[in-house]
């Protein structure tokens, strides 16, 4: 009795040629091809690291040990697949890594002005340069998938996903050992031509290209990310207690901001940029070579009154398309809330400031009453 002979199928047939076209490709030349079309598509730096990333993995399970991920229960639950990317996705053996230049287009030569003007202006909202303007992760995720077409085009199926800061994937471990930067003393990844001022996303891709070698680290003994943080997040070197940060405190956090953390805050509305705007290396920031992030709804210059003011349907309608949505309306008064009552260090007692708070006195929310009624006393309203 013999076997009855198997007749290859259409679909067999063309996974065969498939595979042998990428067999003969160039993968030295596709690198190139790949960081070409990668500039072409926006990114201003791109490299490929492999994905043995088993030095990081003492570091990360310290930290969560510690507990300094605070409420971001997500960073917990992957555990150690954080750093590994191949149980992300089976079959990944390369990351192409990629950094995309935010500052505005047209926005000053340095950054800089503007943003120490911002935070010495009591009654102005400072908002995280990133977070003007277009949502980054919609930007960023679309022309990675553009790029990981033209590679596909290419060389025929491709095994890959692609993410920006949407995944448990380590960014700046992998940026770094593409060679893009280098980890900075804020955990930031600096890049001496760019500063930090940028995104970054990643293709995990199941092609062996080859890899870029990491640059070396220039912060030397400065470590001026950590003397100027205001709430004091950054406990060492390298080492951030996100419990402290402010970008965590007014975007991650839930709840209510800790008492004892709130004069600190200042005017940061949502997030906080001081450990970029001191780093030495920012002086060299560039500017986006897309106009996504250029800034919308005057965020650069408003008030926090005027911001105060806005009803949740006007909040949800202004704020469409931009990262500060995802916070809600409440989270937006309550962070508004402690701004307006840090005013009162330089204008204590201010009746367009009182009056706006006065007005969220009957807020349904708990929370927003709460801090509605700490920054009224710091105005010195007795309730």
């Amino acid at each position: 009795m013999h076997e009855e002979a198997h007749e290859e199928t259409h679909e067999e047939r063309y996974l065969a040629a498939d595979q042998r076209s990428r067999d003969q490709v160039d993968l030295a030349a596709l690198a190139l091809e790949i960081k070409t079309w990668g500039r072409e598509l926006g990114f201003a730096d791109l490299g490929i690291a492999d994905i043995d990333l088993s030095h990081a993995e003492p570091g990360l399970q310290a930290w969560l040990d510690a507990g300094h991920h605070g409420e971001m229960a997500y960073m917990a639950a992957h555990g150690m697949k954080r750093a590994r990317p191949a149980e992300l996705l089976p079959g990944t053996v390369r990351v192409i890594s990629a950094r995309m230049n935010y500052l505005p287009k047209s926005g000053q030569d340095d950054w800089r002005i503007n943003a120490r003007a911002q935070m010495q202006s009591a009654d102005t909202a400072v908002i995280s340069v990133y977070a003007r303007g277009r949502d980054y992760h919609k930007v960023v995720r679309n022309r990675l998938q553009q790029l990981a077409d033209k590679i596909e085009a290419r060389i025929g199926t491709l095994g890959y996903r692609v993410f920006t800061d949407s995944a448990p994937v380590m960014e700046v471990a992998l940026a770094a050992k593409a060679g893009i930067g280098w980890r900075g003393k804020h955990t930031l990844l600096l890049n001496r031509d760019a500063g930090s001022m940028f995104f970054l996303g990643e293709i995990l891709v199941d092609i062996p290209l080859p890899v870029d070698a990491p640059v070396s680290e220039h912060c030397g003994q400065c470590q001026s990310c950590i003397d100027v943080c205001p709430t004091r997040a950054i406990i060492a070197p390298y080492e951030l207690d996100a419990r402290r940060c402010i970008s965590y405190l007014t975007i991650e956090l839930h709840g209510s901001i800790p008492v004892e953390l709130r004069p600190l805050i200042g005017n940061r509305v949502y997030g906080c940029d001081d450990c970029q705007l001191f780093c030495p290396w920012n002086k060299f920031a560039q500017q986006a070579s897309v106009d996504d992030f250029d800034v919308r709804n005057g965020l650069d210059h408003a008030s926090m009154v005027s911001l105060f003011a806005w009803s949740e349907a006007q909040f949800m309608r202004y704020l469409e398309g931009s990262p500060i949505r995802r916070i809600g309306h409440e989270r937006w008064l309550r962070n508004l809330a402690v701004g307006l009552g840090n005013a009162a260090s330089s204008m204590r007692g201010d009746a367009a400031i009182v009056q706006a708070l006065q007005a969220q006195l009957q807020h349904p929310s708990d929370m927003v009453r709460e801090h509605v009624i700490w920054a009224l006393q710091q105005h010195g309203v007795e309730l």
